[in-house]
């Protein structure tokens, strides 16, 4: 074996660390978001997302009869770019 082998064995083989987004495990995240927890992950405020929302930009999801907003993880992760596996 040389020596370029032995390095890419290497590289394949140690795990590989938990994609972030401003401090936030992207694994760690559920299925769906709150307001909050989107405005917090993409440092905007509240009232931005629900705009957004309204707009069609990031599509809500109404949970009860008060009409609480959620967001799928999928979405937010798009418009961060991200793509999920």
């Amino acid at each position: 074996m040389d020596e370029q082998t032995v390095s890419q064995d290497k590289l394949v083989k140690q795990p590989t660390a938990p994609k972030k987004v401003n401090g936030v495990s992207i694994e760690n995240l559920p299925d769906l978001l709150t307001v909050a927890e989107v405005a917090d992950l993409l440092r905007v405020s509240k009232l931005t997302i629900k705009r957004w929302g309204k707009r069609g930009k990031l599509p809500a999801i109404r949970i009860n009869a008060r009409g609480d907003r959620r967001y799928r993880k999928e979405a937010v992760l798009w418009l961060l770019g991200i793509q999920t596996e």
